[in-house]
């Protein structure tokens, strides 16, 4: 029986998150109320029957490795199966990663103790579900030696993404990362791109080979970068593309990148739509998560005209609207939102305290965050921008976690 041994890369400082990566990695970031961004990448595996894990992190791991052990100590060890972080160990050198692919060379032992014969390597840093057992397959019976998932996005978002030009049966002649203009566009569509989804999966030798070769090259030690475009222009390798795309109609399947400030937060506000394009109430595909022992979330109605309401929204456990109205917002456990207060288009974390007469709009509120009676967030953006917070190109507003609002 083949074997398959997976990589979660899970290190990248995720600089343009800033400040909710001020004190936690990429994928520990809040999602959807009560997800971590990993925990997509994670169901998506254990959904798809992969059960040995290496998750590779970095920088500011401790929130992200206490989630995991938290919440993800579910797969039995006895049987071979398991979830592990694995830090940055200098096994190799005396340098800390450099790139991805510089994150699975330093972690080469690994791969010899399993002795696998494909490797599986995954961002933690995406919005999706994909059965990657589908990917598996297709990458099996091509006898490809390296296999990367890609989606069609629109061609504005070329240089945020690794750009494929795709030839016939799916070949992969042509990879650039994040081209800054006239990137290859879809066959036919010229208002789509194949964007990678930094999904890859390589036959074990041929990664061994390639990793062994680009570690003797100056380079930053990247498979985007690096590794796949030295593969593809050398001819010797069979690289194919993966579409993940609806397989009735064609249509490109909901991912996200959730990369900048902006970004994420559209990508929360997808979940609040009548009909979202992405689904987590689905329970063929449930996504797991670590929370807290939270009670039901409430509201509260009073005869004096207070009546505690969530329109469009979505509210964890442990939130209290005593008299105040939430809209298009989406709520972290243990929030308060006081009497008269008013939250549109937000995202707020947990143990936020929005203040009686309080109002906020289109803004991120960090955990614990306090904003104070008859404050406001989000309607004077110059005021906003002066008291330290982060605006967004689109004008969201980013509070800063534990941030006291008067």
């Amino acid at each position: 029986m083949k074997k398959l041994l997976t990589f979660v890369m899970a290190g990248g400082k995720g600089e343009r998150l800033y400040p909710l990566t001020k004190d936690r990695a990429k994928p520990a970031v809040p999602f959807g109320g009560i997800y971590r961004i990993m925990d997509f990448t994670l169901s998506n595996c254990v959904n798809s029957g992969i059960r040995r894990i290496h998750i590779l992190t970095q920088y500011k791991s401790m929130s992200l490795s206490r989630h995991i052990r938290m919440g993800w100590n579910i797969l039995n060890a006895e049987v071979g199966e398991y979830i592990d972080v694995v830090p940055a160990q200098q096994r190799i050198d005396d340098h800390w990663y450099q790139g991805t692919a510089d994150a699975i060379y330093q972690n080469l032992y690994s791969i010899h103790i399993e002795d696998p014969d494909q490797v599986l390597i995954l961002a933690g840093d995406h919005i999706y579900k994909m059965n990657y057992a589908e990917m598996l397959h297709c990458h099996r019976e091509s006898k490809a030696d390296l296999t990367i998932g890609v989606v069609p996005q629109p061609v504005e978002e070329a240089d945020q993404l690794g750009v494929m030009e795709v030839g016939p049966h799916n070949s992969i002649v042509g990879f650039e990362e994040k081209p800054k203009k006239n990137p290859k566009t879809v066959p036919g569509d010229p208002s789509k791109i194949y964007g990678s989804m930094g999904i890859y999966i390589f036959d074990r030798k041929v990664l061994e080979e390639e990793l062994e070769a680009d570690a003797q090259r100056p380079s930053e030690h990247d498979f985007g970068k690096n590794v796949i475009p030295h593969m593809i222009k050398s001819g010797n390798r069979k690289v194919i593309a993966y579409n993940f795309v609806d397989r009735n109609n064609g249509d490109a399947l909901y991912w996200r990148d959730v990369g900048t400030l902006d970004a994420y937060y559209e990508a929360n506000m997808d979940l609040i739509e009548v009909t979202p394009q992405f689904n987590f109430y689905d329970r063929s595909w449930p996504i797991r998560t670590y929370q807290m022992q939270y009670p039901p979330a409430k509201f509260v109605f009073s005869q004096d005209d207070r009546c505690g309401r969530a329109l469009d929204s979505i509210v964890s456990d442990g939130c209290i609207l005593s008299g105040g109205s939430v809209r298009r917002s989406v709520l972290s456990h243990a929030v308060n939102v006081h009497s008269y207060a008013q939250v549109d288009d937000s995202l707020l974390f947990e143990d936020v305290d929005v203040g009686r007469h309080a109002k906020i709009k289109k803004s991120i509120l960090e955990k614990h965050v306090r904003v104070k009676p008859g404050a406001s967030i989000g309607y004077d953006l110059e005021a906003d921008r002066k008291r330290g917070f982060t605006i967004t190109a689109s004008g969201v507003v980013v509070v800063e976690k534990g941030a006291v609002v008067e």
